[in-house]
């Protein structure tokens, strides 16, 4: 069986890939190539998003009304895949990806006027305040409250795990307005400026060297009410909707098969014996089971991307492309890191300075590889671990 895409989508590809060729900048998409840590810098971040605004395709995926592109699906797949194959910087998700849909959807006109142009221009940087201490997966136990006073919402409480926090602007908050309802109906979504006095953010180091997560502390901060999205009590609603709108992108197809295709770089530049890595039939097999792996997932993302029925709800399915994607990335980082041997055990500092020149014996693609690998050790956890996705499957798909 040999499956092949419409004639249509690939002249549309060809098109995409020119466009990114003529519109990023070499140095940034060197610097992107080159960094030893995950995310993009926040600078690089920002200028992409405002090239990708000045041609009318930085929020592709929202509606025309807003911003959007227009295209379906399929060319949606295929603009984020160049992207990546490119070494392009990544949008900033919080914003256009998570609080963007969220806002033109439940969002007053005044919030929509107000936000929705500087989320596509990428005028700022988002982060998102959701999970707690405790109140992780489990985000209906959230304790950080917004009380009404006099036309202004005080909030208290504590976030952690907030990606990005410590060089955001804005922030889009889960916190309890009502206390006296059953949980998920006393929630209330509420976007909140991250230099408002009574904030206090601290960066938490990590494995690889990076601190991008952080805690977030509320002391008595005071947030406008019309800041609110939506109506009081309805922020466990709008976050199902944030969390299951962009239902594919939680397997990081495009991430793991540029990552495999660097891994086959390092297969081919490294030797064994006298021979390169590639040739050896085990490490040969082991591809061969990663990319099938790879290839079964990318169908099953172009399946739920093509509304196919499924016997199962749709939702079941979101969290089966994020247990396999989730998998899958600690699978081809940690193939990297086997495939670089004792080269895997030196460290490169994350920020802010650039891997060292590449030499014969320490080519460009050894940087970054370990410290993406430890990183990943938690793509099973954050966004909902692995363990919940299988409770959601279960009860979803199988009723238990």
């Amino acid at each position: 069986m040999e499956l092949r895409q419409d004639p249509e989508l690939e002249t549309f590809r060809q098109e995409v890939r020119a466009f990114i060729q003529a519109v990023l900048p070499p140095e940034m998409q060197e610097r992107q190539r080159r960094k030893v840590a995950n995310n993009a810098a926040v600078s690089d971040m920002l200028d992409w998003m405002r090239i990708l605004d000045s041609h009318g395709r930085s929020v592709p995926h929202w509606p025309v009304e807003f911003g959007g592109c227009g295209w379906s699906p399929m060319q949606l797949f295929i603009f984020n895949e160049e992207l990546y194959k490119a070494d392009a910087p990544e949008f900033d998700w919080g914003g256009t990806h998570m609080l963007g849909p969220v806002l033109y959807t439940y969002g007053s006109d005044y919030l929509k006027d107000r936000f929705l142009p500087i989320i596509r221009t990428g005028a700022t940087m988002w982060a998102q305040g959701f999970s707690e201490p405790g109140s992780g997966s489990d985000l209906a136990s959230l304790r950080t409250s917004a009380e009404l006073v006099d036309g202004r919402y005080v909030v208290n409480g504590q976030k952690i795990w907030t990606s990005g926090a410590a060089y955001a602007d804005w922030g889009f908050f889960l916190v309890r307005t009502d206390k006296t309802v059953k949980p998920q109906r006393g929630i209330s979504f509420l976007i909140i400026k991250m230099d408002t006095p009574g904030i206090t953010v601290r960066e938490i180091p990590q494995i690889n060297g990076d601190a991008h997560l952080c805690e977030v502390f509320l002391d008595n901060v005071e947030v406008p009410a019309d800041q609110l999205i939506g109506d009081p009590g309805m922020g466990w609603t709008y976050a199902k909707f944030l969390l299951e709108h962009e239902r594919t992108t939680s397997s990081f197809i495009y991430w793991s098969k540029r990552e495999l295709a660097r891994a086959k770089d390092i297969a081919r530049g490294e030797q064994l014996n006298g021979r390169p890595v590639a040739d050896d039939p085990a490490i040969r097999a082991r591809f061969a089971r990663i990319e099938a792996d790879l290839l079964a997932l990318e169908w099953s993302v172009l399946r739920v991307l093509a509304h196919e029925e499924f016997d199962v709800p749709e939702a079941a399915a979101a969290s089966v492309l994020k247990i396999r994607g989730s998998e899958l990335q600690q699978e081809v980082t940690m193939l990297q890191c086997d495939l670089l041997g004792a080269k895997a055990l030196r460290f490169f500092e994350v920020a802010p300075t650039p891997p060292p020149p590449a030499t014969d014996n320490w080519p460009d693609y050894v940087p970054g590889r370990t410290t993406v690998a430890l990183i990943n050790r938690a793509a099973t956890i954050y966004g909902g671990s692995k363990q919940i996705q299988k409770n959601i499957v279960a009860k979803l798909a199988f009723g238990l």
